[in-house]
C-alpha cells in the first residue's frame, strides 16, 4: 500500500475537516454510531475470523479477551461515540485574549493538529475510539492495527468510512493501513510532510519501536507499570479491594496493578487478606522473602525483571518495604509514568506520595482503572500519555488540539 498516497488524501481530508462545523461533525458521528449497531453482524462475523487465528495461535486468554467483540461492546462502542458527539467542540474555542500596547489585539485559539497517525495492538474498539476523537477535533487520521485485529479493524474502518460519506465528509478522514507488515508500520513513522503526530498504543515494545523509528512527532501512550502502595495507617479492608479490583477487573489494560508494595508494620495482616480475595481470581503472587515467609509456598520468587514487568495478566509482583521512602523509591525505580496508587489514613503519607511520585495519575484511596478518559469526565480517550509533551495522562478532545494566535491591527508596523 502506498502510505505516500494515503497521506495526501489524509492532508486534503483535514483541511476539510478543520472547517466543518460542530454540527457536521456531530451529524457524522451519530451516523457512525448507528451504522455500527446496524451492521453488528458484519463487525461480528469480522471479529470471529480474527478469534480464530488467535486461538489457533496460542494467544494468551488476556490477550483474547482484549480482542473479543460480542453485542454488548458494540453497543458500548457505539454510545462512546455519541458521548464524544455530546461532548462541546474544542476547535475554535478563544483560550485567551489581549490587547497590547500598541493596539493589537491577540486571539489564542484552538485548532485541529492536522493527520495523526495511530499504531496500535489487538483492541478493535482503538478502530473507532481514535478515529471519531479524531473526527470531533478536526483531526484526519491514518490507523494502522495489528495482524491479530485486521479483519475486525477493516469491518469497522468501512462502516465508519461509508458513514461519512453519507453524512457529506470525505471518507479520508479515516483511512487504514491494509498492509500489517513491520515495514508499513515503519513508513508510517516516517511519513513526514503528511502525519502531524503519531500515537502508538499498546505494549512497551511497539512503543520504544516506535520511538526509537520514528521521525515524525511523537506522544508516548499506554505502557503502565502501576503500583499500589499500602501504608502503615491504611485500612486493610479497604486496601485488599482495591488491590482486587486494580489486578482483576481487567488485568490486561494499562491502568491495571502490576506491583503491590506494603508496609512491613502490616505486612502480616494485610498480604493474607489480600491473598484470599487474588486467589479466588487465581491470580499467581511473584514476592520477595518476606511476601514469601508470610504466605508461604503460593508465592513464587520475584525476580528483578518481575518488578519492571506489565503483566497484562493475572499476575502480580509484591515487595515487602520498611517504610514510605522506600516505597516511593522502588516506585520511581520502576514506573512507567502512567497511574500510581498509595492506600493510607494518614495525610502527610499522601502528601509525601502525591508530591514525590511523578506519573500521569498518582491516586489516594481509589484503584489505578481509574485512569481513562471516560471515568475522568473526557468521554472516550484515544489513549494515556506517559510523557509530559504535548499532553500527560487521558487524552481527550482538547489534548488533541493545538493553538494558533490570530492577531487583529489596524495598520500597526514593526
Amino acid at each position: 500500500m502506498d502510505l505516500t498516497a494515503m497521506g495526501k488524501k489524509a492532508k486534503s481530508a483535514s483541511r476539510q475537516l478543520a472547517v466543518a462545523s460542530a454540527t457536521v461533525k456531530n451529524q457524522a458521528l451519530q451516523a457512525i454510531a448507528q451504522a455500527l449497531i446496524q451492521q453488528t453482524q458484519t463487525i461480528l462475523q469480522a471479529n470471529a475470523r480474527d478469534l480464530e487465528a488467535a486461538q489457533n495461535s496460542g494467544m494468551k486468554q488476556s490477550l483474547q479477551d482484549r480482542l473479543l467483540l460480542d453485542e454488548k461492546r458494540i453497543r458500548g462502542i457505539a454510545d462512546g461515540v455519541l458521548q464524544v458527539a455530546a461532548q462541546p467542540d474544542p476547535i475554535g474555542e478563544v483560550l485567551e485574549g489581549f490587547t497590547r500596547p500598541n493596539g493589537l489585539q491577540i486571539r489564542k485559539i484552538a485548532v485541529p493538529l492536522g493527520v495523526i497517525g495511530i499504531i496500535f495492538e489487538a483492541r478493535p474498539n482503538v478502530t473507532v475510539d481514535a478515529a471519531t476523537l479524531c473526527l470531533k477535533s478536526g483531526n484526519a487520521t491514518i490507523l494502522r492495527g495489528g495482524k491479530e485485529a485486521f479483519y475486525s479493524n477493516q469491518a469497522l474502518a468501512e462502516i465508519m468510512r461509508g458513514a461519512l460519506e453519507q453524512s457529506g465528509l470525505p471518507a479520508d478522514c479515516i483511512q487504514l493501513v491494509q498492509d500489517t507488515s513491520r515495514a508499513s508500520a515503519t513508513a508510517l513513522m516516517q511519513l513526514n510532510g503528511y502525519l502531524d503526530v503519531l500515537i502508538p498504543r499498546g505494549g512497551a515494545g511497539l512503543i520504544q519501536a516506535v520511538v526509537q523509528n520514528a521521525t515524525v512527532p511523537v506522544i508516548e501512550t499506554g505502557t503502565g507499570n502501576c503500583h499500589i502502595y499500602i501504608d502503615e495507617s491504611a485500612d486493610l479492608e479497604m486496601a485488599a479491594r482495591i488491590v482486587e479490583n486494580a489486578k482483576t477487573q481487567r488485568p490486561s489494560v494499562c491502568n491495571a496493578c502490576e506491583s503491590l508494595l506494603v508496609h512491613s508494620a502490616v505486612a502480616a495482616q494485610a498480604l493474607p487478606k489480600i491473598q484470599a480475595l487474588l486467589e479466588q481470581h487465581h491470580v499467581e503472587i511473584r514476592g520477595c522473602d518476606r511476601t514469601k515467609n508470610i504466605l508461604g509456598d503460593c508465592v513464587v520468587p520475584a525476580t528483578e525483571k518481575d518488578y519492571a514487568t506489565e503483566f497484562l495478566d493475572y499476575i502480580i509482583a509484591v515487595k515487602v518495604v520498611d517504610n514510605l521512602e522506600q516505597a516511593i523509591d522502588h516506585i520511581m525505580h520502576y514506573t512507567s509514568g502512567h497511574s500510581e496508587c498509595i492506600v493510607t489514613k494518614d495525610l502527610r503519607s499522601a502528601e509525601k506520595f502525591t508530591a514525590n511520585v511523578d506519573a500521569a495519575a498518582v491516586y489516594v484511596n481509589a484503584s489505578t482503572r481509574f485512569t481513562d478518559g471516560g471515568e475522568f469526565g473526557f468521554g472516550a480517550e484515544i489513549g494515556i500519555s506517559t510523557q509530559k509533551l504535548h499532553a500527560r495522562g487521558p487524552m481527550g478532545l482538547k489534548q488533541l488540539t493545538s493553538v494558533k494566535y490570530v492577531v487583529y491591527g489596524q495598520g500597526q508596523i514593526r
